[in-house]
């Protein structure tokens, strides 16, 4: 099992915040490494994030859903 975090984009503040903004894959899908998960946003920076490895997606944060850096968004079985 590997978890998903919410990437680091703010460096001097490392307990920002920031906002899910989209899914690219669904609750249970079957992704492989790098593919794509999500977009997310803290301030006025977006970013991608790729799946570190591959197997099924399990969603831990929903769409505008506002997180802390670091935290876990999903989990890949």
């Amino acid at each position: 099992m590997t978890d998903v975090p919410f990437p680091a984009l703010s460096k001097d503040t490392p307990d920002a915040e920031g906002v899910l903004a989209t899914w690219f894959v669904s609750d249970g899908a079957t992704v492989s490494a790098e593919q794509l998960l999500a977009e997310v946003q803290v301030d006025k920076v977006s970013a991608e994030v790729p799946a570190p490895v591959g197997g099924v997606v399990r969603l831990l944060v929903a769409e505008d859903e506002t997180v802390k850096q670091g935290c876990p968004i999903a989990r890949i079985e």
